[in-house]
């Protein structure tokens, strides 16, 4: 939670609680009042959502006030510390059930996935499609490439993509994902593959970022444009 915004914002509060609509017609100490805690509470709706919102009213218009608080600083720092721990194994047990979801998924997926006519399948578990075959080098792991390639989820949703930010990007084959190292040892200059694969040559248990959850299975189309020197 991000106490110290919370407490921060709490002499920006007036003491009055308004049943009535705040609009462009309210005063501006209204207008200022409302925005403030609005906009708290739109960025704080995730830490907040398990609280007691009338205790959390009451302590920000006592401390607004300069009011003594009903609750030591020593007592406030243990409820607050057990709280966050509280809400962290929360959060764990909702990771590790997606995680076991997404897994299942995306073992049902690769399994249909393999059948598919012209789908090959490597000792790790990647599968691959050959889109376009390539006539120059082949790059080694400790290569550097220039590629062109688009990332998506088994549901279709584009987390990453060089080809539209119309950028090529450039890497050592051993810095990225190990699907894309193991794959793009696969290719040579000017072929197209399409990569499906699974979360334990991807990101795993972790995911990456907002859309990549845990044990997600990613599909890549690379084109290698070029082993560099």
């Amino acid at each position: 939670m991000k106490i110290q915004i919370l407490l921060a914002s709490a002499l920006l509060f007036s003491a009055t609680t308004f049943a009535k609509p705040i609009t462009t017609s309210s005063s501006s100490s209204e207008q200022a009042g409302y925005s403030f805690g609005y906009l708290m509470g739109r960025t704080n709706a995730e830490s907040m959502k398990d609280l007691n919102l009338e205790a959390f009213i009451q302590g920000l218009r006592e401390a607004a006030q300069g009011k003594e608080a009903s609750l030591t600083d020593e007592e406030m720092a243990r409820v607050l510390t057990q709280y966050k721990k509280q809400a962290e194994a929360q959060q764990l047990i909702e990771l590790r059930k997606q995680a076991e979801e997404n897994s299942k998924i995306g073992t049902a997926f690769l399994a249909e996935n393999a059948k598919k006519a012209g789908m090959q399948t490597t000792a790790s578990g990647l599968q691959y499609q050959v889109l376009k075959a390539g006539t120059g080098k082949t790059p080694k792991v400790s290569s550097k490439v220039k590629v062109d390639y688009e990332g998506r989820l088994i549901d279709g949703t584009i987390f990453d993509s060089s080809i539209a930010r119309q950028q090529p990007a450039e890497f050592q084959v051993n810095q990225v994902i190990q699907g894309w190292t193991e794959g793009l040892q696969l290719m040579k200059e000017g072929a197209k593959y399409r990569f499906f694969i699974p979360a334990h040559l991807a990101y795993g248990q972790i995911g990456s970022g907002d859309i990549i959850e845990p044990n997600s299975t990613l599909i890549f189309d690379v084109e290698l444009l070029q082993v560099l020197p």
